[in-house]
């Protein structure tokens, strides 16, 4: 396949390292020239400079971007998570959560991901949770079969459910949890990053949450500072806190070993909120990036953006409320530049007192599940006060959940009068095309076109079956067959027709299970692994666990 591809391509010049869908980095990586002190948006180059072909092998093609699109005429439509009924799915109980820190404040009923770790295990069919029990407190476990219920286990002898005490020297500060399935060492399965004194990172690694390696130092930074695992180029990159020119923002660092000592110092600038980040109408702040959470979902990395909107810290604490701060998203093809187009809150504080999602929302480290035909986002958020009445800053923290259709950031929307999407030119080792569509009043029918531009028959749009259908896993067939062997390695375009509906997301799969072989974000029901091996029975495998599409 990357043989075919190269040819397909033509002569190139590699400047760096050639990535899976056709990007080529520069031979200065990461970059070096984001400039801190700008208000401008990260410039995205492989936008800008597009690969000639691009190969769609890995994961589902998501319309988040154009950078598979060569024209079209439709409409594109930013979607939103919608917050579940049930919120919020875990909130303080125990004495730990409930009882009043005096660790940087005086703070009561904290139960939050700080950044925390959210994913399912497929070893034993569970959701697992990692947060902090309590402001500034001890590193805490709880699992759920169905991703909405929630259970404590009793991991010590006092019946408590805390891998790590509360302290700088145990359990730390705003910590980061990654479930590495990969892992060589099942003693590394769990990956720790927390703050000890004066800022300073540590990186830890257990097979169970109970025995902990020693502490790798990581460097300096300020709080919430996290990492992920970018499985595209097989890196471990650290989302970095550190203040700038315009407040708070991320520094960038990579190691191909989690473990890395020092890997902080390696660091460089990466990007910070922006001039099209609005301010709170009420309170008029200017925007800063309070944290950066990524991970792999089918063909790019999702990040998931907590842009800070005020009050300044002091105002909150004299106030006893909570400051606002808001969950955007933004996509990279790379791996370090971020394409955020669409700057409304995917998620975002209810600002009502008394309310549980008053304000301060977090998301997670591995920012996604993934349950059948659905994603799921569990997030924190705070209501500046507790059960007993105390209000401050960072009282009542509580972690809720958001739902969104599989691959629903974006779609392509027609009307009546219909219209039609056509692809840049692609290279696919497949043999089967799917689609997210959701067009049950409408149609769809797609054409395979040469490199000229004209229909490959039997591909054509009139010997399609039409689809008239809402799925998020929807094969595509036409009437002289669906087997698209004979175009394995050909560079085609896909030409899709759509009318009265909108279009998600389109993979080749390498079978008629629909699988994508894309990441699957932080897991779910039915998934061996991070990658999407099985397609259609992953769905029937939510069901099962009751972890499908209900709870908005």
């Amino acid at each position: 396949m990357a043989l075919a591809f190269l040819i397909a391509l033509g002569p190139i010049s590699v400047a760096g390292e050639l990535l899976y869908n056709g990007i080529v980095l520069p031979d200065v990586w990461p970059p070096r020239d984001q400039a801190p002190r700008s208000p401008r948006p990260m410039s995205v180059p492989y936008l800008a400079s597009h690969p000639a072909v691009v190969p769609i092998d890995v994961g589902r093609q998501l319309f988040v971007d154009d950078f598979l699109v060569e024209r079209t005429d439709l409409r594109r439509v930013w979607h939103q998570a919608q917050p579940c009924t049930e919120n919020p799915i875990l909130t303080a109980q125990t004495p730990e959560e409930l009882g009043r820190s005096t660790e940087d404040g005086e703070h009561e009923a904290v139960v939050y991901l700080g950044n925390g770790g959210v994913f399912y295990d497929p070893a034993d069919r569970r959701f697992k949770m990692w947060y902090t029990a309590g402001w500034r407190g001890g590193l805490a476990y709880a699992e759920s079969r169905d991703a909405r219920h929630w259970t404590r286990p009793a991991l010590d002898a006092a019946g408590r459910n805390l891998l790590l005490p509360r302290g700088l020297a145990t359990a730390g500060w705003d910590n980061s949890v990654w479930l590495d399935l990969a892992a060589a060492d099942p003693r590394e399965r769990i990956k720790l990053l927390t703050q000890r004194d004066g800022g300073i990172h540590a990186l830890l690694t257990s097979g169970d949450g109970r025995a902990w390696s020693p502490d790798t130092v990581a460097g300096k930074s300020a709080d919430y500072s996290s990492f992920f695992y970018n499985p595209f180029r097989r890196k471990w990159v650290h989302s970095i806190k550190r203040n700038g020119p315009r407040g708070r923002t991320r520094h960038y660092a990579e190691s191909a070993d989690f473990r890395a000592p020092g890997v902080y110092d390696r660091s460089v600038y990466w990007v910070g909120a922006d001039e099209l980040d609005a301010p709170d109408p009420a309170v008029r702040d200017t925007p800063q990036l309070y944290a950066l959470n990524a991970v792999a979902y089918e063909s790019v990395l999702l990040g998931l953006f907590a842009i800070h909107l005020g009050p300044a810290n002091e105002v909150c604490e004299r106030g006893r409320f909570p400051k606002l701060t808001e969950l955007k998203l933004g996509f990279s093809r790379d791996g370090f530049h971020w394409d955020r187009p669409d700057r409304r809150a995917f998620l975002a504080p209810s600002q009502r007192p008394g309310a549980w999602d008053r304000g301060y929302l977090h998301g997670t480290t591995g920012v996604c599940l993934v349950l059948g035909d659905r994603l799921l986002f569990l997030y924190t958020a705070y209501s500046g006060e507790s059960p007993s009445g105390w209000k401050s800053m960072y009282s009542g923290a509580s972690i809720g959940a958001a739902t969104l259709r599989r691959d629903g950031f974006a779609s392509l929307e027609a009307g009546p009068e219909g219209g039609t999407i056509t692809t840049r030119p692609v290279v696919f080792d497949g043999t089967r095309l799917f689609v997210n569509v959701a067009a049950p009043a409408g149609e769809l029918r797609v054409e395979i076109l040469d490199e000229a531009g004209a229909p490959l028959a039997p591909f054509t749009r009139e010997a399609c079956v039409p689809v008239a259908a809402d799925s998020t896993l929807q094969p595509v067939a036409w009437r002289g067959g669906a087997d698209l062997s004979a175009l394995r390695g050909r560079v085609v375009r896909f030409r899709f027709h759509l009318r009265n509906g909108g279009l998600y997301a389109f993979w080749v799969s390498p079978d008629d299970s629909g699988a994508s072989r894309g990441y699957v974000a932080a897991g779910g029901p039915g998934y061996p692994g991070t990658v999407d091996t099985v397609g259609a029975a992953a769905y029937r495998s939510a069901a099962d666990a009751g972890a499908g599409s209900s709870g908005e």
